[in-house]
């Protein structure tokens, strides 16, 4: 008899298409099959506190490489959804499956050490720490590298943020500006392959916003997986490749930002919002 596994490489080599329907896993996993494998994805995902289901069954999936913005008013469940894939929340129910595994099980650090970084809507770095001291600690304990193997990378993620020159200043002294740096500065120390943003824009000026868009958009370019929850609509349209909106804990829409956008539900939804 052919072995399965050749025959599947051939099928593979003849037809993608069917080569994904060849395996139920990997259809679940990749509907449509979208151009890169998915970074993460989420299937069914539901959670509850009480009566309240303030995550209704969403799926989605984000590719390698993509940048996902998540919109939704207050109480949509954002922060919850995020939680979840963070690995601050567990799931009722539902798969969140990150580069093939499902990993709706394991705690925050456990996530962190297989490449999923995150950003907080309000920064809590060490005060009393350096910025240099800060990306350390992260390296340490996020991507567990030894302190001189950190080094050098953490300097390197200085110069890219823009932090390069206050390295020794107690992160307590930085500005609001300079601490949403810090705070993606500190992420990426921890070498994710996906990269959650909460809110990171928030509170900061219009000029802020664009000097925070710019450095994200050289990660973007770098090739990471970034995830972004913001109400500063204008610097998300900036930097997304596709945008999902959700309300009362379920998916309103899904799909190019232009076109989002222009759908009516969610024009009603964001009504006085300017976007």
């Amino acid at each position: 008899m052919p072995d399965s596994g050749a025959a599947r490489a051939a099928a593979a080599t003849a037809d993608p298409a069917a080569a994904a329907t060849a395996d139920p896993a990997a259809a679940a996993l990749r509907p449509g099959l979208p151009a890169a494998p998915a970074r993460i994805a989420l299937r069914d995902v539901r959670k509850s506190y009480g009566a309240l289901r303030v995550t209704d069954d969403i799926s989605f999936e984000v590719p390698s490489g993509e940048v996902l913005g998540i919109l939704g008013p207050n109480g949509a469940g954002k922060s919850t959804l995020f939680n979840l894939m963070g690995g601050d929340v567990r799931p009722d129910a539902g798969r969140i499956v990150f580069d093939g595994a499902d990993i709706a099980s394991l705690t925050p650090h456990q996530r962190c050490r297989l490449g999923i970084g995150r950003t907080y809507q309000i920064p809590h770095p060490f005060s009393g720490m350096t910025v240099f001291e800060n990306l350390l600690v992260a390296a340490s304990f996020g991507a567990a590298m030894r302190e001189r193997d950190a080094y050098a990378p953490c300097v390197e993620i200085l110069r890219r943020t823009g932090l390069i020159r206050k390295a020794n200043h107690r992160a307590g002294s930085l500005t609001l500006l300079d601490r949403k740096r810090l705070e993606l500065a500190r992420a990426l120390a921890t070498s994710p392959k996906l990269l959650l943003m909460d809110e990171i824009a928030g509170g900061l000026t219009d000029q802020e916003a664009i000097e925070l868009v710019a450095l994200i958009r050289d990660i973007k370019a770098s090739g990471m997986t970034i995830v972004w929850i913001e109400h500063v609509v204008h610097a998300l349209l900036a930097v997304a490749d596709r945008l999902l909106v959700i309300n009362f804990g379920a998916k309103l829409a899904e799909g190019q930002p232009d076109a989002v956008m222009a759908d009516p539900e969610v024009r009603r939804v964001y009504m006085g919002m300017e976007v």
